[in-house]
């Protein structure tokens, strides 16, 4: 298949408040771009797989369709440029998390590490660069929405949750404090476990504990936390906590994710860090 850039496109554009409906379709796509052509060409591809679709080609104009009542609060998945005229979509990313607890998957030119880690870390589901294929994107829409239908069936939380103050990240039965650096579970309550690390705290009830993280191992957590259910290899985990803990190599990596992964079962959160054999590690909530 040809780069998206080469292929030709047909029939008539959209506006920002178009709607495609194909019969049968169930999921409904945000695409938020401002490039009118590649926006049709990610539009055509969608309704031919039956996907129902809306656009926006702004960040004002996506908070707008956000806020809309008929497109809004039925949107499955939303594909965003950054590059966008006004607010840009590294600052619509936290907004629309704000807003909806729903994935985002970052279509962009900007290929830099930095860019990457900053989206992946803001809220995004996923990062896929310009140029790209077809086949690809739509590969990656549909992993995003089956986690989505799976959380759904099983009743695990489909994204992590945030709290009023921004301060917290929740996941299941996991929440972590952003300025603190630390985790504690709600499993604690049903947990027999016996407090047997300095690192761990216990309040007068005995009910909450919590326990202090490193800078490595909150870096971990929170990037696993925010993209829960998701395999990343060893090489994107370090990839995407470089910034906050350049120290970290290939060779340490293994030991700050078991030295986390008995943090999380001491405050009775069991394995919820899976090791994938042959591919990486995943949160499970």
């Amino acid at each position: 298949m040809k780069r998206m850039e080469d292929r030709a496109v047909s029939g008539k554009k959209q506006t920002g408040k178009d709607t495609a409906v194909h019969a049968g379709a169930q999921e409904l796509i945000a695409i938020i771009e401002d490039d009118v052509h590649i926006g049709d060409i990610i539009e055509e591809s969608l309704r031919r797989e039956g996907y129902q679709t809306c656009r926006a080609y702004s960040g004002t104009e996506a908070l707008y369709l956000l806020a809309d009542e008929s497109a809004g609060k039925k949107l499955d998945l939303i594909l965003l440029d950054l590059m966008l005229p006004g607010m840009t979509g590294e600052a619509l990313l936290p907004r629309i998390q704000d807003i909806r607890d729903i994935p985002v998957i970052v279509i962009s030119a900007k290929v830099g590490v930095d860019d990457k880690v900053e989206a992946l870390l803001g809220g995004a589901a996923d990062y896929i660069t310009k140029p790209f294929e077809i086949k690809e994107l739509l590969a990656r829409i549909t992993v995003q929405l089956r986690r989505t239908q799976v959380c759904a069936k099983s009743g695990q939380p489909e994204l992590l949750y945030k709290d009023q103050d921004g301060k917290k990240l929740a996941v299941g039965d996991l929440a972590l404090d952003l300025e603190l650096r630390e985790v504690s579970s709600k499993k604690l309550a049903d947990t027999a476990s016996v407090r047997s690390k300095p690192a761990l705290d216990e309040d007068m009830d005995g009910k909450d504990r919590t326990v202090r993280l490193t800078r490595t191992e909150f870096a971990i957590l929170r990037l696993l936390m925010q993209n829960a259910g998701q395999v990343f290899s060893k090489a994107s985990i370090l990839d995407c906590i470089s910034a906050d803990t350049p120290d970290c190599t290939d060779s340490s990596l293994k030991q700050h994710i078991s030295n986390l992964r008995k943090k999380l079962q001491e405050i009775g959160a069991g394995d919820c860090i899976e090791a994938v054999w042959g591919i990486g590690f995943r949160l499970n909530p």
